[in-house]
């Protein structure tokens, strides 16, 4: 089996969104994804340079936060 390329993947992907959805929901599903925000790259390191406590503590904490409303 021949690898695809992106591009083939991509209209092979559409072809059955409209195939399954229909052209108009096939639409409607892709512009419901966004790329999202911000640094990922930044972002992560920043969260591996944290202490394993202080990242447990925080989820502990937040959990009560969440429980209390």
């Amino acid at each position: 089996m021949e690898a695809k390329t992106l591009d083939e993947i991509r209209v092979r992907g559409f072809e059955a969104l409209v195939k399954s959805l229909g052209p108009a929901d096939a639409i409607r599903f892709i512009r419901s994804y966004s790329h999202g925000s911000g640094d990922y790259t930044r972002e992560r390191k920043a969260w591996l340079e944290q202490d394993l406590y202080a990242v447990v503590a925080g989820i502990l904490e937040r959990r009560k936060k969440e429980t209390r409303a």
